[in-house]
Order: structure tokens, then sequence, then C-alpha cells
């Protein structure tokens, strides 16, 4: 057995057997970060449903289910080797940015949310509100609101808004750490916070790593702002299940939110160590949350279009 990353909510390891490597992921009560953040373990189970689930009609875009052991929160899935399967943050880390992947990633993910969008069975699989709360809305949103009456009633109405919309299968967690490069388009890793919930949640908070990144990694910020772009136009196209403009709108809005909770929430992004970056950030998700000027209805792409980075030096 050999310890991995399991990023702040769980533990994995690569379980080396006679059959081959798997890994095995078990959930953890208390997260990983500074804030004391709990979160029901039963987690675990969602996630092998959710795998299960999007591997009945898009098996290349998640690993295969091994085994599980619901009682002790933890499960085994077929191990994907680094080599043929990067994992998307360290590609773009590395400098490896390609908006062709993005607008993949937006392909995969409006797919699975057109194939399970309006689905009362699927819905009752995933009744998974009050984990969704603990594990999003209440790190992300309700605790910005509560440190910051300017922005308050803005994130407390996104909140409500995304709690009460029960719409497609959500993944939860689309973030590049948990999408792996592989040679046939992305894998989708770390479903645990899987809800029967509004799909703009997932196509915003992919939205708003890329955009992060676009701050954080100046010298590429141009690439990762067309992957934002890329990824978010090709999800649109694939929007049948309700009007697209509305969906994006949604999405705006909460990404604008989402920026701002990485940088003031309980789970802020670990590599925004400077402080100019962090304030900058914080001013442009608060001047989108508040400003009339720049009002969120106008939606995704309009956010994206007036980020750093989104043009080259020197273009209007």
């Amino acid at each position: 057995m050999t310890p991995l990353s399991g990023g702040v909510s769980c533990d994995v390891w690569r379980v080396d057997t006679a059959a081959g490597p798997i890994a095995v992921k078990r959930a953890l009560p208390k997260l990983r970060v500074q804030a004391d953040w709990f979160a029901p373990v039963e987690r675990a189970e969602s996630e092998v449903r959710w795998l299960r689930r999007v591997g009945a009609f898009a098996p290349g875009i998640v690993p295969t289910i091994v085994a599980e052991v619901p009682e002790e929160h933890l499960f085994a899935m077929r191990f994907l080797e680094p080599a043929q399967h990067p994992v998307w943050k360290d590609e773009l880390i590395a400098g490896r940015v390609d908006p062709g992947f993005a607008a993949k990633v937006g392909e995969a993910l409006v797919g699975i949310h057109a194939a399970t969008a309006n689905d009362p069975a699927i819905a009752a699989d995933f009744d998974t509100g009050a984990m969704f709360h603990a594990l999003r809305v209440e790190p992300f949103l309700l605790h910005v609101a509560q440190h910051d009456a300017g922005v308050a009633p803005r994130l407390r109405a996104l909140a409500a808004d995304l709690e009460a919309r029960h719409v497609a299968l959500v993944h939860g967690d689309v973030s590049p750490k948990n999408i792996l490069a592989g040679p046939g388009g992305p894998v989708f890793l770390d479903a645990e916070c899987a809800v029967y919930g509004d799909p703009a949640f997932d196509l915003a908070f992919c939205t708003t790593h890329l955009l992060l990144k676009a701050v954080w990694l100046r010298p590429h910020a141009v690439a990762l702002t067309a992957s934002a772009t890329q990824m978010a136009q090709a999800y649109r196209a694939g929007i049948a299940w309700e009007d697209a403009d509305a969906l994006m709108r949604r999405a705006g809005a909460l990404t604008a939110a989402l920026l701002l909770a990485r940088v003031d929430g309980k789970s802020p992004a670990p590599y925004l160590t400077d402080e100019p970056d962090r304030t900058e950030i914080r001013t442009r998700a608060k001047r989108l949350l508040t400003g009339a000027d720049a009002d969120l209805y106008a939606g995704l792409e309009t956010l994206i279009a007036g980020w750093p980075g989104s043009r080259p030096s020197g273009v209007q």
C-alpha cells in the first residue's frame, strides 16, 4: 500500500495486488483545513453511486469501481497510471495549457447533465442536499456571507436558489485536480459532493479554478482564460433541457461567488499565497456581486471576457 494525495477530504492509497494496482479511498469526518469543517462520511457512498451511474452511459470518463465497503465508507477503483492519465491541474501548472482539452471537459460535463436531467429516479437516488449543504453551500457561500455584510444578501440569495433547484445529476467538485487528462479525453474523479441539483454549479466550479489559475500563473493567463471560454462554449452547445441563457447567467453568478469563496471561504485556494493576487480576486469578485455596472445577469461569457488574461497584452 502506498499513500497518495487525497486532498483535504479523504485518505487514498495505491494498493498493488496480484491482479494489478487499484486505488482505495476512504472519506474523512473532518476535512484537512484550518477552519472546523466536518462533513458526513456517507459521501463515499454517494461518490460510488455517481461513478456507477455515469459509467453506465459514459464508461470512458470515469474509473471502474472494483469494490466497496459501505460500513467503513471506503471503496476501491481501477488505478489509472499517471503516465497515461496525468492530473489536469499538474498539466496546467507545468504550462501545458490546452484549450481544446478544456472544450472536451465542457462536452463531457454537459453530456452528464443532459443524460440525467429531469429524471425522478435519479433525483431519488441522489437526494443528498444535506451533504451538499455541508460540503459546498455552507463553507463556500454562507461562511463568506456570515463574515462579509456587503455581499451577504447576494450570497444568501444564490445559496437559496442553488439548493432549491433539482435539475440534473451534479458532480459538485469539477476541478482540474479531480480530472485526469486521459488519452481518450477527460476522466472525472472525486464525486463525493454528488447531488441532484443545479448543473450550473459544476460549470461554475471548474470555471472558477481556471480563472484563479489565470491570476496565479500569469505567463499562461491568456491560454487559461481561453480554456475557460472554450469549456463554457462547448458546454453551452449541449444544453437541451432548459434555456441556455438562463443557465449561463446562473453559472456567471455562481462563478463570482466561488471566486470570492476561494479567497475568504473555509477552503481557500492553497496556491494563492500572494496577497496582491488575493486582493485582486476579492475586489473583482465583490464588484461582480454588488456592482450594478457589472450585473451578473450578463452571464458566464461576459465574466470570463473581463477577467485578467482574457486577451493578449496590448489587445483591446
